[in-house]
């Protein structure tokens, strides 16, 4: 900003002192405070939009070098793509045994039943860490089960 020396700073406030009186300074000297910080906060609004402009700038330059370069992958990827076509449809045009091969690939292989049974299970737990988890392990009746949780009576 301003470059003032302590001396010069000394010669204002002497001036401002003598003009203004020692009675007003203090609230002159708040609201020059106040207005400097505005100053300064808009001067720090406008560094931080410049910046920001700039950095959008240079994203959309990039993303335009990105697609850019997309485009040029995507249409290698084509050519290399049209062109093995090509080799592979040159290729298998004089052979008589890809036909073959094709066609025997047509039919579907049959059905083998994979042996599972979900009623066995393989793995056994034991009754212990069963007993210890509360695992049912057994049905339990109605009746049963109104017996097993009814309340005790209070004698």
């Amino acid at each position: 900003m301003i470059d003032l020396g302590l001396s010069k700073m000394a010669l204002i406030g002497a001036v401002a002192l003598i003009v203004i009186g020692p009675e007003k300074l203090p609230r002159v000297a708040r609201t020059i405070g106040t207005l400097l910080g505005k100053a300064q906060r808009y001067v720090s609004d406008v560094k931080a939009e410049v910046n920001r402009s700039m950095e959008l700038e240079e994203l959309k330059k990039m993303k335009s070098t990105v697609e850019g370069a997309a485009q040029e992958v995507e249409n290698s990827i084509q050519t290399t793509t049209s062109d093995f076509e090509k080799d592979w449809a040159g290729a298998t045009s004089g052979l008589e045994s890809a036909t073959d091969l094709s066609s025997s690939l047509d039919i579907a292989p049959e059905y083998k039943h994979p042996g599972k049974n979900w009623r066995l299970k393989r793995g056994s737990t034991p009754n212990w860490y069963k007993a210890r988890q509360g695992v049912r392990t057994r049905a339990l009746s109605g009746a049963a089960r109104v017996a097993r949780y009814r309340p005790q009576k209070l004698n």
